[in-house]
């Protein structure tokens, strides 16, 4: 399992994109787990208090335990913006199927970003308990890997992504 975690408009769901696309072009099975897609689906009945938040993140790393114990190469996408959310994920999945890949782009990038308007929208009192802006993002200590996405381009990170997690997956039959 391969965890991206960052800022909102970090480059996240683009990063775990176009690393499903190339892993996939090597042979291997690939499901993104996006935050945003799943807050619209299994977790559409929780907020953003910490333990709504905590509970998304239990709820995915469950799923994505389940997929990769059918072979499958899982890729998350989520803020996961909390140290203790990152390590309950990490002890469901499994210490050695989890790889923590912190997308680091600085709070100013991803507000000049803001595909969906929601920095604009925190800094006006519209959102409450955004993460980066009323909501603190704790940076992950020791994370498999970090990227900064700020100012090359994202292909440059996917190289980089791809030359350190290949020696640590491996292609598994489903149900191993």
């Amino acid at each position: 399992v391969i965890w991206f975690t960052g800022l909102s408009g970090s480059g996240k769901t683009t990063l775990a994109t176009l690393l499903a696309n190339r892993l996939a072009g090597l042979g291997f099975f690939c499901q993104v787990l996006d935050g945003d897609i799943i807050r619209k689906g299994i977790s559409r009945n929780l907020g953003f208090s910490e333990d709504d938040r905590a509970e998304n993140i239990r709820r995915v790393a469950e799923m994505a335990r389940i997929l990769l114990d059918n072979g499958i190469v899982v890729i998350c996408a989520f803020i996961s913006p909390t140290a203790h959310i990152r390590n309950m994920a990490q002890e469901i999945i499994g210490n050695p199927d989890y790889l923590e890949i912190f997308v680091n782009t600085p709070v100013r990038i991803c507000e000049q970003r803001d595909p969906k308007g929601l920095y604009k929208k925190a800094r006006a009192g519209e959102i409450p308990h955004f993460t980066g802006i009323s909501s603190p993002f704790e940076i992950p200590v020791d994370p498999f890997l970090t990227v900064d996405n700020s100012t090359a381009p994202a292909e440059t990170a996917i190289f980089q992504i791809m030359e350190k997690i290949l020696p640590e997956i491996t292609p598994r039959e489903p149900g191993i």
